[in-house]
C-alpha cells in the first residue's frame, strides 16, 4: 500500500527556516520522481520543487534560491529545506511522486495529508 507522510511543518517566523520531510512507503522510491506542491486558502495549488531520480531539481522563480528539495533513497524520504520564509509561504505543504512527461512534472495522484507551514510575526 502506498502511503507519503509529509512532516516538519510548523509557525515560523518572517525570515526563519523550516524543513520539510516526506517518508514514502509502497513504492520503489528510487525510480520516482519526486515534488513538493503548496496550496494556500484560495490560491491556486503550486509546485515549489521537483527532484528527478538521478537528482536534478528543479524550482518555480517564487522560491528559487530560497527552497532546496533533496532526497535519500536510502531512507525513502524526500526534504524541502526553507529558507527567508516570508507570510506568501504560509501554505499547507504536500509530497508527491510522479514522473516527467518532457519538461513536465506529472505527479501520481497519490497524496500524503500535508504539513502545515505558518509563517508569522
Amino acid at each position: 500500500q502506498v502511503s507519503l507522510v509529509e512532516s516538519g511543518g510548523g509557525l515560523v517566523q518572517p525570515g526563519g527556516s523550516l524543513r520539510l520531510s516526506c517518508e514514502v512507503s509502497g513504492i520503489i522510491f528510487s525510480a520516482f520522481s519526486m515534488g513538493w506542491y503548496r496550496q494556500a486558502p484560495g490560491i491556486q495549488r503550486e509546485l515549489v520543487a521537483t527532484i528527478s531520480p538521478a537528482g536534478t531539481t528543479n524550482y518555480p522563480d517564487s522560491v528559487k534560491g530560497r527552497f532546496t528539495i533533496s532526497r535519500d533513497n536510502a531512507k525513502n524520504t524526500v526534504y524541502l529545506q526553507m529558507n527567508t520564509l516570508n507570510i506568501e509561504d504560509t501554505a499547507v505543504y504536500y509530497c508527491t511522486f510522479g514522473t516527467f512527461s518532457g519538461a513536465t512534472y506529472r505527479p501520481t495522484g497519490k497524496w500524503g495529508q500535508g504539513t502545515q507551514v505558518t509563517v508569522s510575526s
